[in-house]
């Protein structure tokens, strides 16, 4: 379960906890009113009725099942989702948590299967997870449409039949501490715990949603059973089926399956069951309402803690999300926080007082909130940010804002709706959301009709209404020392002494044994895309997909920070993160606009081989797309006052990531892998960052941004002529000169014996170990064997054997999984898991004994069978989000391969051997040559 704040509402995760897998201006400015972008607003985003919800069809079943079906045939593949109407606003303290847990729980097995559901779902080939929310818990998968009835049968099997005992409870406790042990590692996550629990005193909404280690440590087996009895009935619960299939035909299978499930009847079977259940009445009692609360002391909540940099959230109690003023605060919202012409942005990060900051309005069944947050650069206090902040909200009660802003904010709205909606997983989450949350699953289109109707004077009523100061609680973390000094294992250091031996690999037969039927599946034909290049060499792909009225741009620029040296490390990324500073004839204002005021995103960020580009809009708005990103590739000019903020961002961003375990961990294991003189090696440092003037990031940029180092994938609603032809003439006078820059990729040989790095982060309460050694690339004849091979290692956490047996069978870990990180060059192999500090060394013995399980006597038939098939079936389900799709044949490209790759990659991974798999896991898994890295608060695990 990760911990995810999505930014915009509709995008329906907000703090959740999900299984698989956050601003200063002189006090003159308060007077002043920001004068508006002069670009024009994309009148047919602002103006065009919208609808989320046609074709859906609401059947209530006699037991009291909700079910929500929507055809959808823009792939072959069906999500299935089933949202329960328990999470954690049916806590109280003493039980916070315990929906969490019990999440966790319905993974591990029923009376009738009493096996690791995750295993179920990984052969299926589903991309399945979970999520625990405030007002809901949903468990969701998306499936090649034959293997829609085993996924409603799985599910339905879960909702009655459960398996919660002692021993499985007490070894995912430790699974749940561990998990919540990551969150606390991150200040941000504790600063905001304290901070919502000031506004919600006596609300459950004023709990964390995971819960506290304290809580879960009590939890007993009836507690969640009786969760189980009260909240897991089908009266309680919505199954959203939503993509390829025939609507009749699976109500009449979901009658068959989930029909015949009778509510659960809740009898008191231990004592302190009617305590509990009245702890729950009162938490569940509606907050006041927020125009009558009583004033509050506005002395702010202080942290002070371990860490890197000063960030400040600020809360509003807002109401539910059923309100009629929530559109018109999620209009207000985006003017004061979201894009680069937002009011916030312009105060505070512009004039270099904050690195970061941002807002959003959650809404909930019962209550809601607005939160404001802020890093501060450095030297920037927090006070001072907290007051231009205000200053900001002041100026919108009091001077209001112009048409231009509201029009620039419904348009971003609308076109989130839309690109949020293109895939078929997403359509199920709103729909789910929607029924859940605001109990009617046409909620999307009611409310976007009423963003419609908002007016300016509709926004500053709701400022001055609920963003009064006497309302909000702000909290400040004041870091007391930075992660100092990390102390450094001795290279070479011996392992630790354990002797724990891995249990046996589950039999896939085992498996197979307890899968639903699977009907035979229809073979469909990929449309490959149309690739050319131009003349300069620009190389584009193109593939129409006519599903939705959208565009997905993904591009890929050989300028990453493999080019870096180490004296200037950080160049390369800061290039990326300036180039939508600005053009020769648009300053960063303007480039903004021209997308931000058509809903539409560009963005770019380098990584070690290249730098990717992203970007999206509705496929009227594909010109300005495609002309904002040919700008910036030949017109960049880099302003130094930008440039100079960039930088210090980029230092706020280094202490962040030097307080990090997982990037502190990660940034040890790939400089003890590789020599200086490696790409690989190379990370930023305050030094370097400080060395980079204005002239090298020039120099950068004309030597590697030219166009036969750029490849460009557009998908979407688009006709290829038209497109060609405007890239043509975007493109026509961009050109290059010479020979493209070269970098030189050493050999690199694997550690003679085990190599243990510790490096100690102060405060931390989890420990973040990775372990590995160079891999291989992209274009190894083991390619598909290794992914093969890493599938049934590490490919997934519920089901793999590192799984199974690290987080399964000894609830040492929340995740731990593996990778070939295998690009156009030799990237890492990788295992990576977080454990308790004290844990980390019994989990390190236990996992470097299964890779030397799997070295000496390889994987069996059945598990290669297995993988094989979850890959290809996870990767038909994966290309029907045109995001993915538009990613692979980009990558395809990026790596010369062929664009029929695309249709070719399921037979590659079918025609891998058993005997190919056993011998890529003798050549790549070296578990005697491994380095090892644990990155926490310190213990036992340093230099044993």
């Amino acid at each position: 379960m990760f911990f995810s704040k999505r930014r915009q509402r509709l995008a329906i995760l907000l703090f959740s906890f999900c299984l698989s897998g956050v601003l200063l201006l002189n006090s003159s400015w308060a007077a002043t009113q920001p004068a508006p972008v002069q670009a024009e607003t994309n009148a047919s985003v602002v103006n065009q009725p919208l609808s989320v919800t046609e074709n859906v069809r609401k059947t209530v079943l006699e037991n009291g099942l909700t079910v929500l079906t929507k055809e959808v045939r823009t792939a072959p593949v069906v999500s299935v989702q089933v949202w329960y109407q328990i999470g954690s606003r049916d806590e109280a303290p003493g039980v916070n948590g315990i929906a969490h847990q019990l999440e966790h729980m319905l993974f591990k097995g029923t009376t009738d299967r009493p096996i690791q559901f995750g295993r179920l779902f990984n052969a299926l080939g589903s991309d399945s997870n979970a999520f625990t929310s405030y007002d809901q818990t949903a468990y969701f998968g998306t499936v090649e449409r034959n293997k829609l009835q085993a996924l409603l049968t799985l599910e339905a099997d879960r909702m009655q039949n459960a398996l919660i005992d002692a021993e499985e409870l007490e070894s995912e406790k430790r699974v749940v501490i561990s998990e919540l042990q990551g969150y606390e590692n991150d200040p941000g996550y504790r600063l905001s715990r304290a901070v919502m629990r000031a506004v919600f005193p006596k609300s459950p909404y004023g709990l964390p949603i995971g819960g506290t280690r304290s809580d879960v440590q009590k939890f007993t087996v009836e507690q969640v059973r009786e969760y189980y009895r009260n909240y897991y009935s089908p009266e309680n619960a919505t199954l959203v089926v939503v993509g390829d299939f025939d609507t009749d035909t699976t109500l009449a299978t979901i009658n068959e399956t989930f029909g015949k499930i009778p509510n659960q009847e809740s009898t008191p079977s231990v004592s302190g069951t009617q305590k509990l259940r009245s702890l729950l009445v009162q938490s569940r009692r509606p907050e006041s309402n927020t125009n009558n609360e009583p004033k509050r002391a506005n002395t702010p909540i202080v942290l002070r803690e371990p860490g890197a940099a000063a960030s400040l959230q600020t809360v509003y109690p807002l109401p539910n999300v059923n309100h009629p003023d929530v559109p018109a605060l999620d209009v207000m919202d985006y003017i004061l926080s979201e894009g680069r012409n937002s009011r916030l942005y312009q105060a505070l990060i512009e004039s270099g007082l904050a690195s970061d900051a941002g807002g959003y309005v959650a809404s909930m069944k019962s209550s809601g909130w607005y939160n404001l947050a802020a890093t501060a650069a450095p030297g920037q206090a927090l006070p001072k940010i907290d007051s231009v902040m205000q200053q900001a909200i002041a100026q919108l009660q009091t001077k209001g804002v112009t048409q231009a802003e509201v029009n620039r904010a419904k348009a971003l709205v609308k076109a989130t709706v839309i690109l949020s909606n293109r895939d078929i997983t997403s359509q199920a989450m709103q729909l789910g959301y929607n029924q859940t949350t605001a109990g009617n699953y046409r909620f999307t289109d009611r409310y976007l009709a009423a963003i419609e109707q908002v007016t300016p004077a509709d926004v500053q009523r709701v400022a001055n209404t609920y963003l009064q100061p006497e309302k909000r609680r702000v909290g400040f973390f004041e870091p007391t020392a930075i992660a100092a000094d990390q102390s450094v294992g001795a290279a070479g250091a011996t392992q630790t002494h354990e002797s724990f031996t891995a249990g046996p690999p589950v039999d896939p037969a085992e498996v197979a044994k307890y899968l639903p039927p699977i009907e035979s599946a229809t073979p469909t034909a990929r449309q490959l895309p149309e690739q050319f290049k131009l003349t300069n060499g620009l190389e584009v792909l193109l593939l129409p997909d006519k599903s939705t009225p959208t565009v997905t741009l993904s591009g890929y620029i050989k300028a990453g920070s493999e080019y870096d040296i180490n004296a200037k490390a950080g160049l390369a990324a800061l290039t990326a993160d300036n180039l939508m500073n600005g053009t020769k004839t648009k300053d960063a204002q303007t480039l903004a606009a021209s997308l931000e005021n058509r809903g539409a995103r560009l963005e770019f960020a380098a990584f070690r081989e290249g730098v990717d580009a992203t970007g999206y809009s509705l496929a009227t708005d594909l010109p300005v797309l495609i002309e904002t990103f040919a700008d910036v590739m030949q017109n960049a000019n880099f302003p130094a006052n930008e440039l100079e903020l960039a930088r210090k961002r980029a230092l706020t961003n280094l202490k962040l990531e030097l307080d990090s375990p997982a990037q502190v961990a990660r940034r040890q294991f790939q400089q003890t892998i590789y020599p200086p003189n490696h790409p690989y090696h190379s990370f930023p440092t305050a030094e370097s960052l400080q060395q980079i003037n204005r002239a090298d990031v020039m120099r950068f940029y004309q030597q590697h941004y030219r166009p036969d180092q750029v490849t460009l994938a557009l998908v979407g609603d688009f006709e290829p002529q038209q497109v060609r032809s405007l890239l043509e003439q975007q493109f026509k006078n961009w050109r290059s000169s010479g020979k493209p820059p070269a970098v030189n990729y050493p050999q690199v040989s694997l550690p003679n014996s085990v190599v243990r790095r510790n490096p100690v982060l102060p405060g931390k309460t989890q420990a973040i170990t990775l372990m590995g050694y160079r891999g291989i690339e992209r274009r190894d004849p083991r390619y598909y064997s290794a992914l093969v091979l890493n599938q049934i290692l590490g490919g997934d956490t519920l089901s793999s054997r590192l799984g199974t047996e690290i987080r399964d069978r000894q609830g040492l870990t929340y995740g731990i999984y593996s990778y070939f990180q295998a690009g156009r060059n030799a990237g890492p192999f990788l295992i990576q898991m977080q454990t308790s500090p004290e844990d980390a060394a019994r989990a390190i013995a236990s996992t470097t004994r299964l890779l030397q399980q799997v070295h000496n006597q390889g994987v069996s038939q059945n598990e290669l069978d297995t993988a094989k098939r979850s890959l290809t079936s996870g990767y038909t389900v994966s290309l029907a989000n045109p995001d993915s799709i538009a990613t692979q044949i980009l990558m395809n490209a990026v790596h010369e391969l062929s664009a029929a790759e695309l249709r070719a990659f399921p037979q590659k991974i079918d025609s891998v051997t058993l005997t190919q798999v056993n011998q890529t896991a003798k050549e790549l898994l070296q578990p005697n040559n491994i380095v090892v890295v644990t990155a926490g608060p310190g213990s036992s695990t340093a230099n044993q």
